[in-house]
């Protein structure tokens, strides 16, 4: 085990990665205020595609990847996340060794703050998930300790995107995986853990999901872009439940993100029910979240963007707003139906959600890029940076 990294050190380091000019054009068109700074316009943060923002204590956490370097943005408005000077909070790449790190996401469990994340040794079907512990009130110091690696079953197949929640009492982990090595098509499926503490699994993997609808299958994109072998697929779940809703519920993605046709699904479960029991979830027959454009085979002739389309929506996350009367989904979408790995073509959007007369959650279509909308209730509205600084250059 190599020595931790001091993130108080790394916040107190001078100097940004890049200079204040480039980080201002990085994020001029993220979290875009209107005349009203009461209203915001998508995406939120243009830069970083992972969706993942956690809500604690009054502060919207937001956490990236960037060459190995996982750095934490902070800020009481989280339509003004990438305005903020985000701290180093681990140099996994540097202190660990981790490769190909994908969607960290950072939540506080019982106190203590952890950073989950799926990383390899180079080879991507190497995937696995890590933990990272810090013990102090504040995720900005103090410092990140490797807990380990979690094996999620005994042949050690692919895992990622990891999501640990508290539901009764118990604490549970769900991923998406593999349920044996790949031969010929690739199928991610969710699985669902109990675990004994936030870094060691204590119950057997449940595969809860598969892609088994045509719309859970797209991997062929429509400018003919595709991978060498079919890739089925269940991904990036998020637990939601509270005293609002009627039921519990997982929304993952489905469907390749290269393709217009990545979507949000959805499973839910009866409250008291046994979370472990794969019986226990019911899965919606249709995407309940996809791209909002049915003239989008126009676009894909010249790769274009279509007026007020946005395709290939997906990696779901709700918060709350700061007086907790409102929700919002968090997602990553795009504007252009092909091209997706052009520079900055996915970015991170929001928009507020509602709910039926018996509590259940309606997420509704993707908000046009360009539209104001308002921002959570309770926001204040001017935004204080905080005084951190990032330096990723060592």
């Amino acid at each position: 085990m190599k020595i931790p990294v001091n993130t108080a050190s790394l916040c107190r380091t001078a100097g940004l990665i890049i200079p204040s000019l480039l980080f201002a054009l990085f994020t001029s068109c993220a979290g875009k205020e209107t005349a009203d700074d009461n209203l915001f316009e998508n995406p939120i943060i243009l830069k970083y595609e992972n969706t993942s923002i956690y809500f604690h204590e009054g502060l919207y956490y937001y956490i990236t990847n960037s060459n190995g370097n996982l750095g934490l943005y902070a800020d009481a408005d989280p339509t003004r996340l990438e305005q903020t000077e985000p701290c180093v909070v681990c140099r996994a790449k540097q202190e660990y060794g981790l490769l190909h790190i994908w969607h960290p996401q950072l939540v506080n469990i019982r106190g203590k703050w952890y950073i989950y994340l799926s990383a390899d040794d180079g080879n991507t079907d190497n995937h696995q998930i890590y933990v990272l512990e810090n013990q102090e009130k504040d995720p900005r110091t103090g410092t990140f300790t490797m807990r380990g690696r979690i094996k999620t079953d005994p042949d050690d197949n692919w895992a990622i995107h990891a999501h640990a929640f508290e539901y009764d009492g118990e604490l549970y982990m769900i991923w998406s995986g593999w349920e044996s090595r790949r031969v010929y098509a690739e199928t991610q499926g969710i699985y669902i853990a109990k675990l004994e503490n936030p870094w060691t699994q204590s119950t057997s993997r449940v595969r809860i999901s598969v892609p088994e609808y045509e719309w859970e299958r797209q991997w062929v994109n429509p400018n003919g872009y595709k991978t060498a072998y079919p890739v089925y697929v269940n991904e990036a779940p998020f637990f939601f439940g509270n005293d609002r809703t009627d039921r519990l519920y997982i929304y993952y993605s489905a469907s390749a993100m290269w393709t217009p046709y990545y979507a949000i699904g959805e499973l839910s479960a009866a409250k008291g029910s046994d979370l472990l029991n794969a019986a226990s979830w019911k899965k919606k027959s249709k995407p309940v979240f996809s791209m909002n454009d049915p003239s989008w085979k126009k676009a894909a002739e010249n790769q274009t963007p279509a007026a007020a389309g946005v395709y290939a929506p997906g990696s779901p996350f709700i918060i709350p707003s700061p007086d907790g009367t409102e929700y919002f989904l968090v997602y990553m979408a795009r504007d252009i139906v092909g091209d997706p790995y052009r520079p900055y073509s996915r970015t991170v959007r929001m928009q507020k959600i509602g709910f039926s007369a018996e509590g259940t959650p309606e997420l509704g279509e993707p908000e046009p890029i360009g539209k104001a909308l308002k921002k959570p209730s309770g926001v204040k509205s001017t935004s204080k940076k905080l005084n951190i600084t990032n330096d990723e250059s060592k």
